[in-house]
């Protein structure tokens, strides 16, 4: 007690309280009887508790009498909308998470009122789209729009990187007057300008700029990009992340793209690349996987193996027939297509997969691992080039899955 005495103003009072108050917003216990908590820390507590607090045994313990959202979707809307007064984003999209898990929330997304006052996100895309079905006509155009918006921002995010790192490769051998901004030679240009010099601005004002030529490519010489995505339940976020990906690839002149995604049927998406939210509204999430089908239905229109790419990305939970598959792939891997496959495109990076599996794929000398939104385009780009995708990932911090049983860093 001594040492709090010496505790330097606001004092040890208004300490002990603010302790007091901490402690009490982490319990949740009598927070309407304690003085210690203002009345916006009572709010934050009582949202809390409905979510956290112990509602089961309010009969046995009178002080939790709370807990519960109840199956209002009004009252959880105002619920959600304290939430997002006092959390950021991030810290929202755990707290719904968790609601979802713990109180079995998902029939509230077929409510507008609900949807109006959720935080939306990747997770959430991939809710809407499994209860799409469902929802009535008025919930679905909420649905819709709100899917729309989250594309959009996802769009904003990977877009200009993804185009910049797959885009077609300069010819520097030869040279020009008139290049664009991205292909310009900034050391010929200055080089060339140094007569240009003004000493009053301290720079070089260049009268021509000089820049590298453009490859000019046919679209018989176009590489194939096929993004094969299992679609069950486990892949949710990820084949919303590929499908995202692919319409960005499909809008540059340098690839040929085709999205292929799959549970125990196949979904061929290609044609509808141009529109993005038509492309999720085409996904069916959920359901069983045979990866086999899958890619013995890309492999067939696969035409010029050395040209092609074809990215897998898939837990490798197969519900077919494995050997089969092994067998697709090693033909895929004999004929000279680049095969990569991902077990997870999320955020998290951090998939739980089938790890024998993974350990026979990869003995094929197919790289295994997976990958973040934000790298994969840089991914995309070396797979164009043929570059060892096993040491851009050692270079990327990525551990690949080893042909043994456990995944380690690449060495």
């Amino acid at each position: 007690m001594d040492d709090e005495a010496e505790v330097p103003e606001p004092g040890p009072a208004s300490s002990d309280s603010g302790r007091e108050r901490r402690w009490r917003l982490a319990i949740g216990a009598d927070d309407e009887a304690s003085s210690a908590l203002s009345s916006d820390d009572k709010k934050l507590s009582s949202a809390l508790d409905a979510l956290y607090g112990d509602g089961a045994n309010a009969d046995a313990d009178p002080r939790k009498r709370r807990g519960g959202l109840g199956r209002s979707a009004p009252r959880v809307a105002q619920w959600m909308g304290d939430i997002r007064s006092f959390f950021p984003a991030q810290v929202v999209q755990i707290v719904q998470k968790d609601a979802f898990e713990r109180l079995n929330l998902k029939q509230m997304l077929m409510e507008p009122e609900f949807l109006k006052a959720i935080e939306a996100d990747v997770n959430l895309v991939a809710d809407l789209i499994s209860l799409r079905s469902v929802m009535p006509a008025k919930t679905k155009d909420i649905a819709r729009t709100i899917i729309a918006d989250i594309v959009a921002k996802l769009m904003q995010r990977l877009e200009q990187k993804t185009a910049e790192a797959i885009r077609g490769a300069l010819d520097k051998s030869r040279r020009t007057n008139r290049p664009r901004q991205r292909d310009i030679d900034w050391p010929r240009t200055i080089s060339a300008n140094l007569r240009h010099y003004q000493p009053e601005h301290k720079t070089v004002v260049p009268e021509k700029l000089v820049g590298f030529m453009r490859k000019q490519r046919r679209l018989v010489d176009l590489d194939e990009v096929v993004l094969c995505v299992d679609q069950s339940g486990s892949m949710a976020s990820s084949v919303i992340y590929a499908s995202i990906f692919a319409a960005v690839m499909a809008s540059l002149p340098v690839v040929r793209t085709k999205l292929v995604c799959f549970d125990t049927a196949i979904v061929d998406l290609t044609e509808e690349l141009s529109d993005p939210v038509e492309v999720l509204f085409g996904l069916q999430l959920g359901g069983g996987t045979d990866i086999n089908q899958a890619v013995a239905y890309c492999a067939d229109r696969i035409e010029r193996p050395t040209k092609s790419h074809f990215v897998l990305i898939t837990d490798l939970y197969e519900g077919g027939n494995g050997q089969d598959l092994l067998r697709r792939l090693a033909a895929l891997v004999r004929s000279g297509v680049n095969v990569i496959v991902l077990l997870a495109l999320t955020d998290q990076g951090r998939p739980g997969y089938d790890q024998a599996m993974s350990a026979s794929v990869a003995a094929l000398g197919i790289p295994v691992f997976a990958c973040t939104p934000d790298l994969f385009p840089d991914m995309m780009a070396a797979a164009l080039r043929r570059e060892d995708i096993g040491a851009w990932a050692a270079g990327a911090d990525i551990k690949l899955i080893r042909a043994e049983t456990e995944p380690s860093s690449q060495a």
